[in-house]
Protein backbone atom coordinates (compact mmCIF):
# COMPACT_ATOMS: atom_id res chain seq x y z
CA UNK A 1 0.00 0.00 0.00
CA UNK A 2 1.25 3.48 -0.89
CA UNK A 3 0.35 6.46 1.27
CA UNK A 4 0.10 10.01 -0.04
CA UNK A 5 -0.88 13.41 1.28
CA UNK A 6 -4.23 12.97 -0.47
CA UNK A 7 -4.96 9.55 1.01
CA UNK A 8 -4.09 10.73 4.53
CA UNK A 9 -6.22 13.86 4.06
CA UNK A 10 -9.18 11.59 3.30
CA UNK A 11 -8.55 9.67 6.53
CA UNK A 12 -8.83 12.92 8.50
CA UNK A 13 -12.52 13.16 7.62
CA UNK A 14 -13.73 9.91 9.14
CA UNK A 15 -14.14 8.61 12.69
CA UNK A 16 -15.72 5.36 13.89
CA UNK A 17 -19.30 4.98 12.66
CA UNK A 18 -20.41 2.26 15.09
CA UNK A 19 -18.95 3.78 18.26
CA UNK A 20 -19.96 7.33 17.26
CA UNK A 21 -23.58 6.30 16.72
CA UNK A 22 -23.65 4.44 20.05
CA UNK A 23 -22.29 7.39 22.00
CA UNK A 24 -24.56 9.89 20.24
CA UNK A 25 -27.62 7.82 21.21
CA UNK A 26 -26.47 7.46 24.84
CA UNK A 27 -26.09 11.23 25.16
CA UNK A 28 -29.34 11.94 23.29
CA UNK A 29 -31.27 9.70 25.71
CA UNK A 30 -29.42 10.86 28.82
CA UNK A 31 -28.13 7.35 29.50
CA UNK A 32 -24.37 7.98 29.80
CA UNK A 33 -24.40 8.03 33.61
CA UNK A 34 -26.39 4.78 33.77
CA UNK A 35 -24.01 3.17 31.28
CA UNK A 36 -20.89 4.18 33.24
CA UNK A 37 -22.35 2.99 36.54
CA UNK A 38 -23.41 -0.41 35.24
CA UNK A 39 -20.26 -0.98 33.17
CA UNK A 40 -18.02 -0.62 36.22
CA UNK A 41 -19.22 -4.11 37.08
CA UNK A 42 -18.43 -5.50 33.62
CA UNK A 43 -14.71 -6.21 33.70
CA UNK A 44 -14.27 -9.64 32.11
CA UNK A 45 -15.12 -11.10 28.70
CA UNK A 46 -18.14 -13.39 28.62
CA UNK A 47 -19.61 -11.85 31.76
CA UNK A 48 -23.39 -11.48 31.75
CA UNK A 49 -24.38 -7.90 31.00
CA UNK A 50 -26.28 -6.19 33.82
CA UNK A 51 -30.01 -5.58 33.74
CA UNK A 52 -30.91 -2.01 32.87
CA UNK A 53 -28.00 -1.50 30.48
CA UNK A 54 -29.20 0.80 27.65
CA UNK A 55 -30.24 -1.19 24.60
CA UNK A 56 -27.92 0.68 22.23
CA UNK A 57 -24.97 -0.10 24.49
CA UNK A 58 -25.99 -3.75 24.76
CA UNK A 59 -26.09 -4.00 20.94
CA UNK A 60 -22.66 -2.35 20.65
CA UNK A 61 -21.13 -4.69 23.25
CA UNK A 62 -22.50 -7.75 21.45
CA UNK A 63 -21.18 -6.55 18.07
CA UNK A 64 -17.69 -5.88 19.46
CA UNK A 65 -17.37 -8.82 21.84
CA UNK A 66 -15.04 -10.89 19.67
CA UNK A 67 -11.66 -10.24 18.03
CA UNK A 68 -11.54 -10.00 14.22
CA UNK A 69 -12.14 -13.28 12.38
CA UNK A 70 -8.84 -12.89 10.51
CA UNK A 71 -6.62 -13.07 13.61
CA UNK A 72 -3.67 -15.46 13.33
CA UNK A 73 -3.36 -16.88 16.85
CA UNK A 74 0.11 -18.20 16.17
CA UNK A 75 1.29 -14.66 15.50
CA UNK A 76 -0.45 -13.42 18.63
CA UNK A 77 1.32 -16.02 20.74
CA UNK A 78 4.67 -15.00 19.26
CA UNK A 79 3.84 -11.39 20.11
CA UNK A 80 3.04 -12.37 23.70
CA UNK A 81 6.35 -14.20 24.06
CA UNK A 82 8.14 -11.19 22.57
CA UNK A 83 6.50 -9.01 25.21
CA UNK A 84 7.46 -11.37 28.04
CA UNK A 85 11.07 -11.40 26.86
CA UNK A 86 11.21 -7.60 26.57
CA UNK A 87 8.56 -6.36 29.01
CA UNK A 88 10.73 -3.87 30.91
CA UNK A 89 12.25 -2.54 27.69
CA UNK A 90 8.79 -2.20 26.12
CA UNK A 91 7.49 -0.38 29.22
CA UNK A 92 10.48 1.97 29.00
CA UNK A 93 9.83 2.58 25.31
CA UNK A 94 6.11 3.24 25.88
CA UNK A 95 6.83 5.72 28.68
CA UNK A 96 9.84 7.58 27.31
CA UNK A 97 9.42 7.31 23.54
CA UNK A 98 5.80 6.58 22.57
CA UNK A 99 4.13 9.08 24.88
CA UNK A 100 6.54 11.93 24.01
CA UNK A 101 5.94 11.07 20.35
CA UNK A 102 2.23 11.70 20.95
CA UNK A 103 3.09 15.07 22.46
CA UNK A 104 5.07 15.99 19.33
CA UNK A 105 1.81 16.17 17.36
CA UNK A 106 0.25 19.48 18.50
CA UNK A 107 -3.40 18.65 17.85
CA UNK A 108 -2.99 15.30 19.65
CA UNK A 109 -1.33 17.09 22.58
CA UNK A 110 -4.30 19.46 22.71
CA UNK A 111 -6.73 16.55 22.77
CA UNK A 112 -4.85 14.91 25.63
CA UNK A 113 -4.74 18.19 27.54
CA UNK A 114 -8.45 18.74 27.04
CA UNK A 115 -9.49 15.31 28.26
CA UNK A 116 -7.30 14.56 31.29
CA UNK A 117 -7.57 16.41 34.58
CA UNK A 118 -4.61 18.32 36.01
CA UNK A 119 -5.00 16.64 39.41
CA UNK A 120 -4.18 13.20 38.03
CA UNK A 121 -1.61 13.54 35.22
CA UNK A 122 -0.73 9.84 35.55
CA UNK A 123 -4.15 8.83 34.21
CA UNK A 124 -3.12 8.55 30.58
CA UNK A 125 0.02 6.56 31.38
CA UNK A 126 -1.90 4.33 33.80
CA UNK A 127 -4.56 3.59 31.18
CA UNK A 128 -1.96 2.83 28.52
CA UNK A 129 0.12 0.65 30.84
CA UNK A 130 -2.85 -1.37 32.08
CA UNK A 131 -4.18 -1.77 28.52
CA UNK A 132 -0.85 -3.14 27.26
CA UNK A 133 -0.42 -5.54 30.18
CA UNK A 134 -3.97 -6.86 29.67
CA UNK A 135 -3.33 -7.30 25.94
CA UNK A 136 -0.29 -9.49 26.53
CA UNK A 137 -1.94 -11.92 28.95
CA UNK A 138 -2.23 -15.56 27.74
CA UNK A 139 -6.04 -15.41 27.89
CA UNK A 140 -6.43 -11.87 26.52
CA UNK A 141 -9.08 -12.90 23.98
CA UNK A 142 -10.78 -15.67 25.92
CA UNK A 143 -13.75 -15.74 28.29
CA UNK A 144 -12.75 -14.25 31.61
CA UNK A 145 -10.13 -11.89 30.18
CA UNK A 146 -10.12 -8.21 31.08
CA UNK A 147 -8.69 -7.00 27.77
CA UNK A 148 -11.80 -7.32 25.60
CA UNK A 149 -14.05 -5.16 27.84
CA UNK A 150 -11.21 -2.63 28.16
CA UNK A 151 -10.94 -2.37 24.36
CA UNK A 152 -14.71 -1.93 24.04
CA UNK A 153 -14.69 0.87 26.61
CA UNK A 154 -11.66 2.65 25.14
CA UNK A 155 -13.38 2.69 21.74
CA UNK A 156 -16.41 4.40 23.28
CA UNK A 157 -14.13 6.78 25.16
CA UNK A 158 -12.62 7.95 21.87
CA UNK A 159 -16.09 8.34 20.37
CA UNK A 160 -17.23 10.43 23.35
CA UNK A 161 -14.31 12.83 22.88
CA UNK A 162 -15.29 13.28 19.23
CA UNK A 163 -18.88 13.85 20.35
CA UNK A 164 -17.98 16.52 22.93
CA UNK A 165 -15.57 18.46 20.74
CA UNK A 166 -17.97 18.63 17.81
CA UNK A 167 -21.08 19.33 19.89
CA UNK A 168 -19.40 22.10 21.88
CA UNK A 169 -17.78 23.58 18.75
CA UNK A 170 -14.36 23.26 20.34
CA UNK A 171 -12.63 21.77 17.33
CA UNK A 172 -12.06 23.24 13.88
CA UNK A 173 -13.16 20.27 11.79
CA UNK A 174 -12.60 22.17 8.55
CA UNK A 175 -8.94 22.82 9.34
CA UNK A 176 -8.07 19.77 11.45
CA UNK A 177 -10.51 17.12 10.32
CA UNK A 178 -12.49 14.87 12.63
CA UNK A 179 -11.06 14.67 16.16
CA UNK A 180 -9.43 11.27 16.76
CA UNK A 181 -9.89 10.58 13.06
CA UNK A 182 -8.77 7.47 11.22
CA UNK A 183 -5.41 9.03 10.38
CA UNK A 184 -4.74 9.82 14.05
CA UNK A 185 -5.92 6.38 15.19
CA UNK A 186 -3.52 4.70 12.77
CA UNK A 187 -0.85 7.19 13.84
CA UNK A 188 -1.44 6.19 17.47
CA UNK A 189 -1.12 2.55 16.47
CA UNK A 190 2.29 3.40 14.97
CA UNK A 191 3.40 5.12 18.17
CA UNK A 192 2.63 2.10 20.32
CA UNK A 193 4.10 -0.42 17.89
CA UNK A 194 6.67 0.93 15.43
CA UNK A 195 7.91 3.68 17.76
CA UNK A 196 8.37 1.08 20.50
CA UNK A 197 10.42 -1.13 18.18
CA UNK A 198 12.52 1.88 17.15
CA UNK A 199 13.16 2.69 20.80
CA UNK A 200 14.17 -0.90 21.53
CA UNK A 201 16.64 -0.69 18.66
CA UNK A 202 18.05 2.56 20.05
CA UNK A 203 18.42 0.88 23.44
CA UNK A 204 20.45 -1.86 21.76
CA UNK A 205 17.89 -4.63 22.23
CA UNK A 206 18.44 -7.47 19.78
CA UNK A 207 15.20 -8.44 18.02
CA UNK A 208 14.44 -10.92 15.30
CA UNK A 209 12.51 -9.65 12.31
CA UNK A 210 9.91 -12.32 13.07
CA UNK A 211 9.49 -11.11 16.66
CA UNK A 212 9.19 -7.47 15.64
CA UNK A 213 6.61 -8.29 12.94
CA UNK A 214 4.58 -10.31 15.46
CA UNK A 215 4.58 -7.45 17.96
CA UNK A 216 3.41 -5.08 15.23
CA UNK A 217 0.75 -7.61 14.21
CA UNK A 218 -0.66 -7.63 17.75
CA UNK A 219 -1.20 -3.87 17.54
CA UNK A 220 -2.92 -4.30 14.18
CA UNK A 221 -5.41 -6.54 16.00
CA UNK A 222 -5.77 -3.90 18.72
CA UNK A 223 -6.39 -1.22 16.10
CA UNK A 224 -9.17 -3.29 14.55
CA UNK A 225 -10.83 -3.66 17.95
CA UNK A 226 -10.59 0.07 18.53
CA UNK A 227 -12.42 0.92 15.33
CA UNK A 228 -9.54 1.45 12.89
CA UNK A 229 -10.59 0.84 9.29
CA UNK A 230 -8.42 -2.12 8.25
CA UNK A 231 -8.55 -1.20 4.58
CA UNK A 232 -6.08 1.62 5.26
CA UNK A 233 -3.87 0.11 7.98
CA UNK A 234 -0.25 -0.80 7.10
CA UNK A 235 -0.08 -4.58 6.84
CA UNK A 236 3.60 -4.96 7.74
CA UNK A 237 6.54 -3.02 9.17
CA UNK A 238 7.64 -1.74 5.76
CA UNK A 239 4.24 -0.16 5.10
CA UNK A 240 4.10 1.03 8.72
CA UNK A 241 7.38 2.90 8.24
CA UNK A 242 6.03 4.67 5.17
CA UNK A 243 2.83 5.69 6.96
CA UNK A 244 4.59 6.79 10.15
CA UNK A 245 7.19 8.89 8.34
CA UNK A 246 4.53 10.70 6.31
CA UNK A 247 2.22 11.14 9.32
CA UNK A 248 4.93 12.64 11.51
CA UNK A 249 6.33 14.96 8.83
CA UNK A 250 2.78 16.20 8.18
CA UNK A 251 2.01 17.06 11.79
CA UNK A 252 4.91 17.04 14.24
CA UNK A 253 6.14 20.27 15.77
CA UNK A 254 6.43 22.23 19.01
CA UNK A 255 3.40 23.26 21.09
CA UNK A 256 2.79 24.54 24.60
CA UNK A 257 0.50 21.60 25.30
CA UNK A 258 3.28 19.21 24.28
CA UNK A 259 5.69 20.98 26.62
CA UNK A 260 3.22 20.86 29.52
CA UNK A 261 2.41 17.17 29.04
CA UNK A 262 6.10 16.29 28.83
CA UNK A 263 6.79 18.17 32.05
CA UNK A 264 3.99 16.22 33.74
CA UNK A 265 5.46 12.97 32.41
CA UNK A 266 8.94 13.80 33.73
CA UNK A 267 7.58 14.85 37.13
CA UNK A 268 5.52 11.68 37.32
CA UNK A 269 8.45 9.34 36.76
CA UNK A 270 10.81 11.34 38.95
CA UNK A 271 8.33 10.64 41.75
CA UNK A 272 8.39 6.91 40.89
CA UNK A 273 12.21 6.76 40.96
CA UNK A 274 13.36 6.40 44.62
CA UNK A 275 15.28 9.40 45.97
CA UNK A 276 16.47 12.27 43.78
CA UNK A 277 19.93 11.19 42.61
CA UNK A 278 18.58 9.37 39.57
CA UNK A 279 15.79 11.83 38.71
CA UNK A 280 17.73 13.28 35.73
CA UNK A 281 17.80 9.81 34.16
CA UNK A 282 14.15 10.33 33.17
CA UNK A 283 14.92 13.38 31.03
CA UNK A 284 18.08 11.76 29.69
CA UNK A 285 16.18 8.66 28.56
CA UNK A 286 13.54 10.71 26.77
CA UNK A 287 16.20 12.77 25.01
CA UNK A 288 18.12 9.63 24.02
CA UNK A 289 15.04 7.87 22.62
CA UNK A 290 13.41 10.72 20.68
CA UNK A 291 16.50 12.72 19.70
CA UNK A 292 17.72 16.21 20.48
CA UNK A 293 15.55 18.12 18.02
CA UNK A 294 12.29 16.61 19.27
CA UNK A 295 13.44 16.83 22.91
CA UNK A 296 14.18 20.52 22.45
CA UNK A 297 10.68 21.07 21.03
CA UNK A 298 9.27 19.46 24.18
CA UNK A 299 11.75 21.41 26.37
CA UNK A 300 13.20 18.24 27.88
CA UNK A 301 16.01 19.47 30.17
CA UNK A 302 19.59 18.60 29.33
CA UNK A 303 21.32 16.81 32.20
CA UNK A 304 24.74 15.38 33.07
CA UNK A 305 23.17 11.95 32.51
CA UNK A 306 22.64 12.59 28.78
CA UNK A 307 26.01 11.02 27.94
CA UNK A 308 25.84 8.25 30.55
CA UNK A 309 22.46 7.04 29.29
CA UNK A 310 24.02 6.29 25.91
CA UNK A 311 25.87 3.45 27.62
CA UNK A 312 22.54 1.66 28.20
CA UNK A 313 22.92 -0.57 25.11
CA UNK A 314 26.21 -1.94 26.47
CA UNK A 315 24.61 -2.80 29.83
CA UNK A 316 21.59 -4.37 28.18
CA UNK A 317 23.93 -6.41 25.96
CA UNK A 318 25.48 -7.92 29.09
CA UNK A 319 22.04 -8.87 30.42
CA UNK A 320 21.05 -10.38 27.07
CA UNK A 321 24.25 -12.44 27.10
CA UNK A 322 23.28 -13.81 30.52
CA UNK A 323 19.84 -14.70 29.17
CA UNK A 324 21.31 -16.47 26.14
CA UNK A 325 23.82 -18.53 28.12
CA UNK A 326 21.86 -19.41 31.25
CA UNK A 327 18.28 -20.75 31.36
CA UNK A 328 18.17 -19.89 35.06
CA UNK A 329 19.45 -16.39 34.34
CA UNK A 330 16.87 -15.97 31.60
CA UNK A 331 14.08 -17.07 33.97
CA UNK A 332 15.32 -14.73 36.72
CA UNK A 333 15.59 -11.73 34.39
CA UNK A 334 12.16 -12.39 32.87
CA UNK A 335 10.69 -12.67 36.36
CA UNK A 336 12.43 -9.49 37.47
CA UNK A 337 11.17 -7.74 34.36
CA UNK A 338 7.62 -8.88 35.06
CA UNK A 339 7.75 -7.67 38.66
CA UNK A 340 9.30 -4.34 37.62
CA UNK A 341 6.53 -3.78 35.07
CA UNK A 342 3.85 -4.56 37.66
CA UNK A 343 5.51 -2.22 40.17
CA UNK A 344 5.58 0.59 37.62
CA UNK A 345 1.93 -0.02 36.71
CA UNK A 346 0.94 -0.10 40.39
CA UNK A 347 2.74 3.21 40.95
CA UNK A 348 0.95 4.81 38.00
CA UNK A 349 -2.52 3.52 38.86
CA UNK A 350 -2.03 4.09 42.61
CA UNK A 351 -3.46 0.63 43.10
CA UNK A 352 -6.65 1.46 41.21
CA UNK A 353 -8.27 -0.36 38.30
CA UNK A 354 -8.72 2.00 35.34
CA UNK A 355 -12.33 1.86 34.14
CA UNK A 356 -12.17 3.82 30.86
CA UNK A 357 -15.53 5.51 31.48
CA UNK A 358 -17.29 7.77 28.97
CA UNK A 359 -16.66 11.36 30.16
CA UNK A 360 -19.94 13.23 30.57
CA UNK A 361 -18.07 16.47 29.86
CA UNK A 362 -14.58 17.55 28.93
CA UNK A 363 -12.36 19.63 31.15
CA UNK A 364 -13.79 23.09 31.58
CA UNK A 365 -10.51 24.59 32.77
CA UNK A 366 -8.78 24.06 29.45
CA UNK A 367 -9.36 26.71 26.80
CA UNK A 368 -9.25 24.57 23.67
CA UNK A 369 -9.90 26.99 20.86
CA UNK A 370 -12.26 26.10 18.04
CA UNK A 371 -9.82 27.75 15.67
CA UNK A 372 -6.67 25.73 16.25
CA UNK A 373 -4.12 26.74 13.59
CA UNK A 374 -2.79 24.14 11.19
CA UNK A 375 0.58 22.84 12.36
CA UNK A 376 3.52 24.11 10.34
CA UNK A 377 5.09 21.42 8.22
CA UNK A 378 8.13 19.79 9.80
CA UNK A 379 11.37 19.76 7.86
CA UNK A 380 13.96 17.13 8.83
CA UNK A 381 17.05 18.67 10.44
CA UNK A 382 20.40 18.63 8.60
CA UNK A 383 22.47 15.46 9.03
CA UNK A 384 24.75 17.05 11.61
CA UNK A 385 21.83 17.37 14.06
CA UNK A 386 20.70 14.33 16.03
CA UNK A 387 17.01 13.76 15.35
Amino acid sequence: MTYTEQSLNALRRTGDELADATVATLFERGEVGKFNTLMRYVSTAGQELPDGLPAVARDYLHQTSSPPAWVDWGEMEKARLFFIDNNVHISTALSFASMPACYLVPHVAQLLSATHGLKYPAKRMAETGQFTVLLMQPDAFEAGSRFLPAAQKVRLLHASIRHHLRREDRWDVEALGTPICQEDMIGGQMMFSLQVLDALHRLGIHMSVDGAESYYYAWRVVGAMLGVDQEHVPKNLEEARQFSDLYMTRHMGPSQEGVDLTRQLIDLYEDVVPGTLFDPVVSALIRHLIGDTCADWLQVPRTPWDTAVKAAPALLHVLETIEDRSPLGAWALDRLGHLTTLFELSSLTRGRVMHYAIPEQLRKDYGLSSAVPRTRRWTPPPPTVTA
